[in-house]
């Protein structure tokens, strides 16, 4: 599962926090609305159980993004406002 972020908007800072039914390989990128990788935020092996990661948007313009997980065959996408 993938929780929408807080704050929601954010400046700078904003947590993202996921679930991952077992262990194994996440995946957790943002993406600019063009559709380009802003940030990699996890790329490795988690456990089960539910994760939060800091995501710092500073360098990055005001507007819409989308963050997305990968966990073995789920996939979900959610999108953040980023207000400066």
């Amino acid at each position: 599962a993938l929780d929408q972020n807080y704050p929601n908007p954010f400046n700078p800072m904003t947590t993202i926090a996921f679930t991952v039914p077992r262990d194994g390989r996440v995946s957790l990128k943002v993406y600019d609305m063009r559709g380009r990788m802003v940030r990699e935020l996890v790329n490795e092996t988690r456990a089960a159980g539910r994760h939060e990661v800091t995501f710092d948007g500073t360098g990055l313009a005001s507007g819409m993004y989308m963050y997305q997980v990968t966990s073995g065959d789920f996939t979900d996408t959610r999108r953040m406002t980023l207000v400066k």
